[in-house]
C-alpha cells in the first residue's frame, strides 16, 4: 500500500517539477552559504543536476573555492549505499544509471555533509527520492554527516508516507529559504 502511494507521489512530483528553472539553484545556493553552510574542512556531497532538478553546481564551485572537497555519488548496484568519488570544476565527468553524472576519475571520499536532491518533502522532513533507497542506505550509513535536502519551495506536500528504512532530514533548502525540520 505505501508502495503504490510513494510511486503515485513520485509521478506527480515529477510531473509538476517537468516545468521548474534549474537556474533557481543560485538562489538554494546564497540560501545556503548564507544559513547552513558545511563547517570548515568539511567533505561536501553534492550531485550533478538531472533533467528539471535544482542546478547547485554554483554550491559545488563556491565550496570547491572555500578549500572543502567535493564529491559526486556513483551510482553503485541496487541495494547498496552510495559511492563518492572526489570532483573539482573542469572534471570530466561520466555518464552513470538513470541520466546520473560523475567524475571519470578520482578518490573514494566519505562525506561529512550532503546536498541530498529529492522529488518532495514535507515538514517533518521527511522526503521522497526516486524510488531506489541510495539516499536512504547512505545516510543511515553515515550517521554523524549532515545532510540538507535540495528542493523547489513547490515540492512542499502536506505529509509524506513513511517507512522504517527512510531517513528524515533536518533541513531542506529551497529557494525561498531554509527549512529547519528539527528531524
Amino acid at each position: 500500500m505505501m508502495d503504490a502511494a510513494k510511486s503515485a507521489l513520485r509521478r506527480e512530483a515529477m510531473a509538476r517539477r517537468a516545468s521548474a528553472d534549474p537556474a533557481l539553484g543560485a538562489r538554494i545556493t546564497a540560501h545556503i552559504l548564507a544559513e547552513a553552510p558545511p563547517p570548515p574542512g568539511a567533505v561536501v556531497a553534492g550531485f550533478w543536476p538531472m533533467g528539471s532538478e535544482p542546478d547547485i553546481r554554483p554550491l559545488l564551485e563556491a565550496l570547491h573555492a572555500r578549500g572543502h572537497a567535493i564529491a559526486l555519488p556513483v551510482t553503485p548496484p541496487r541495494g547498496q549505499p552510495l559511492q563518492f568519488r572526489a570532483w573539482a570544476p573542469g572534471a570530466a565527468m561520466a555518464r552513470g544509471p538513470l541520466g546520473t553524472q560523475f567524475p571519470e576519475e578520482g578518490a573514494t571520499l566519505t562525506p561529512d555533509w550532503l546536498a541530498v536532491p529529492l522529488l518532495a518533502f514535507d515538514r517533518t522532513g521527511a522526503r521522497l527520492g526516486y524510488g531506489g533507497g541510495y539516499y536512504d542506505r547512505t545516510l543511515a550509513a553515515l550517521p554523524r554527516a549532515t545532510a540538507i535536502g535540495i528542493a523547489y519551495a513547490f515540492q512542499e506536500v502536506p505529509q509524506l508516507p513513511t517507512g522504517p528504512h527512510d531517513i528524515r532530514l533536518p533541513a531542506i533548502a529551497t529557494e525561498a529559504g531554509l527549512l529547519r525540520t528539527g528531524a
